[in-house]
């Protein structure tokens, strides 16, 4: 049994892989994008309306909501929140 990560955390092996900015980034943009999806709940509004108030094609609010396109754009995300009424709020911690 390999015991050089015991005691360690997940963020320490992440670093040491080189993967944590990676995951960070994968995970914050799930989060907003769940916000999205709320907030398109909320106010009943569908991907196809959304896309339209975006005036982008629904093919790409798919890569934006599929959770797997780790393309996806600060702008993409920025033009989605206005289209709901919202602001995009990225902050360094």
């Amino acid at each position: 049994m390999n015991r050089k990560h015991i005691g360690s955390d997940l963020d320490d092996f992440l670093k040491q892989e080189n993967l944590l900015a990676e995951c960070e980034a994968g995970a914050l943009q799930r989060v907003v994008t769940w916000q999205l999806a709320q907030e398109m709940k909320r106010r009943r509004i569908t991907r196809a309306k959304l896309a339209s108030r975006m005036k982008t094609s629904s093919v790409a609010l798919n890569g934006l909501f599929s959770g797997n396109d780790a393309t996806v754009s600060l702008q993409l995300l920025e033009q989605a929140a206005l289209a709901l009424g919202r602001r995009l709020k990225v902050e360094l911690a």
